[in-house]
């Protein structure tokens, strides 16, 4: 039963139609600060609650901003606040962004990837295993080996043997990584001209092979690696793949686990030489909320430079 004197329903007034306030909408928006779902609804409640203790039949889109992000300091702490403001931020950067996942086999980039689609409201996700199948497509076995092979396999494609100094695993790897990366370019540059936000994943997102520079000021790129310290933890991700034992069988990957290591250590080295931010997977949810910090610092860090290009431009104007 309505309580004597209390509104149902708030509308916002300068969106199309009226349309009422939605806990849906408002907590989808929430999760890009990196709250879990659970904790976003209930700070879409909150808001609700606050909004109808009010009184008022409607509220402008700025005052619903200003009260969301009261109730996100308040109940989940001035970091999700913060972020909430900066996301704003990139909105208003009319760029897209473009996340690129890097690291070995097993670290949990698909699964990180995906959430990040879900929480940024990014709808284009490409691994960069397809990107290999279908470069398989138009180049034969016989022309390109270590496109036909794992990234920890790489080594039994190559076509020439390497100095006897160097590791065979990372020359094939390296080799293979190259050949992806043409056609990973090409999707980067498909981005930037439809101004499309994506996520790339996989082992072949490496430090040193994308070409980025010529894109900088036509999308928002944000590379990361994503590590497994722990050689426990990092074998135990195998066991999940192994529940689909037809085409991830978990045996191949305990087999190939020290090659998968050492894929690990030189993604790392490109990672540090090139200034690339390493994180480490120990905690889903801890890395899930790194890798959004890191869009949101590097959103800020473009939307300052902007003003700051914007303020020289009227300067000059007036001058």
């Amino acid at each position: 039963m309505k309580e004597e004197g209390r509104i149902a329903t708030v509308r916002i007034s300068d969106r199309e139609s009226g349309l009422p306030y939605s806990k849906g909408l408002t907590a989808s928006q929430v999760m890009v600060t990196g709250l879990p779902p659970a904790r976003a609804y209930e700070v879409a409640e909150a808001v609700e609650e606050r909004l109808l203790a009010m009184g008022r039949p409607d509220v402008s889109s700025e005052e619903l901003s200003a009260l969301l992000v009261q109730v996100l300091e308040e109940v989940a702490g001035d970091r999700y606040a913060k972020n909430f403001l900066r996301w704003r931020e990139v909105e208003a950067l009319d760029v897209p962004i473009v996340l690129l996942i890097g690291g070995t086999t097993g670290v949990g980039k698909s699964t990180l990837a995906t959430q990040l689609a879900a929480r940024l409201g990014i709808v284009r996700v490409v691994a960069t295993d397809m990107v290999r199948e279908v470069m398989r497509a138009l180049f034969s076995r016989e022309l390109m080996p270590t496109l036909y092979t794992s990234s920890f396999e790489a080594d039994t494609a190559l076509r020439e043997p390497p100095a006897r100094v160097k590791d065979r695993l990372i020359v094939g790897f390296r080799e293979q990584t190259a050949a992806v990366a043409v056609g990973v370019n090409a999707i980067l540059e498909r981005a930037a001209i439809e101004g499309t936000s994506i996520i790339v994943e996989g082992a072949h997102v490496v430090p040193g092979f994308l070409d980025l520079d010529p894109l900088a000021d036509r999308i928002l790129a944000v590379p990361v690696i994503i590590s497994v310290e722990d050689e426990e933890m990092h074998r135990s991700h195998f066991a999940v793949r192994g529940s689909d034992a037809i085409s991830r069988p978990a045996t191949r990957y305990q087999q190939g686990f020290e090659k998968i290591r050492r894929l690990q250590r030189y993604i790392k080295s490109q990672a540090l030489s090139h200034g690339v931010p390493v994180i480490p997977n120990y905690s889903f949810d801890q890395a899930l909320a790194s890798i959004i910090d890191l869009v949101m610092e590097r959103a800020t860090e473009r939307a300052a430079q902007l003003r700051a290009v914007g303020g020289r431009r009227r300067r000059g104007r007036t001058a």
